[in-house]
């Protein structure tokens, strides 16, 4: 995966308000089911990935989580936003990030 041009991606997806940064929001973006993919932090604990998990299979949900290798440190830089999940709104976006991430979409 090229960082840089990982984080450009998500700088265009931001930009396009179909990036949504922090756990409040995120979470408000999976219960309204307006979240296409869910994307955590390398460094984000492991309670906030089970929540975040259980919250996209709830009620037969089916949005794809990914834990990237990037810390919150290198998104703060990459999109100038500080987080430990994110959640994209459109599925074009979701589909060219998990391309961007070098990530396959596998069940949750």
């Amino acid at each position: 995966m090229n960082i840089k041009d990982a984080m450009g991606f998500l700088g265009i997806c931001r930009k396009a308000n179909k990036l949504l940064c922090g756990h409040d929001v995120v979470k408000e973006s999976i219960v309204k089911s307006k979240a296409e993919l869910v994307m955590l932090s390398a460094d984000a604990s492991e309670r906030l990935e089970r929540e975040i998990r259980h919250a996209c299979t709830y009620n037969g949900k089916n949005i794809p989580v990914i834990r990237t290798s990037c810390t919150m440190e290198d998104f703060a830089a990459g999109i100038g936003k500080k987080s430990a999940v994110f959640s994209v709104l459109d599925t074009g976006f979701a589909t060219k990030t998990l391309q961007k991430f070098g990530e396959e979409l596998h069940d949750n």
